[in-house]
């Protein structure tokens, strides 16, 4: 069974930063390219960032571009979001997600994704 956790979210301030942990069972999540989406109340779930499954390659929404760091760690089995310089609009339930199929490119896509954690609040206030 896989399983995937997060952890790491909270309260922030604005100009903040948080750094949030994905841990995964059940599945070398070294073989796949992983994600993080984020969804705030009455909003839509919107693609964060991903990360290749070697780490070749890291993509970024325009929203976050500077301000946000994806990392892997295969060892470990852990993915890791640095969220920097917050804002309000930042504040969401973030998700990490496994792709459906190993060595994939990466994807913004949420339908690429088969696997997601239970999600970790992320709070920003100004």
């Amino acid at each position: 069974q896989v399983q995937l956790v997060e952890s790491g979210g909270g309260l922030a301030q604005a100009g903040g930063s948080l750094r949030l942990s994905c841990a995964g069972s059940g599945r070398r999540i070294s073989s796949y390219s992983m994600g993080w989406f984020r969804q705030a109340p009455g909003k839509e779930r919107e693609f964060v960032a991903a990360i290749r499954w070697n780490g070749a390659a890291k993509y970024f929404a325009d929203s976050v571009k500077g301000r946000f760091t994806i990392s892997r760690d295969n060892a470990r089995n852990g993915v890791y979001l640095q969220l920097n310089s917050l804002k309000p609009e930042d504040t969401a339930v973030y998700y990490c997600a496994s792709e459906r199929r190993p060595y994939g490119m990466g994807s913004s896509a949420a339908e690429e994704y088969d696997y997601w954690g239970q999600g970790t609040q992320v709070t920003v206030s100004s």
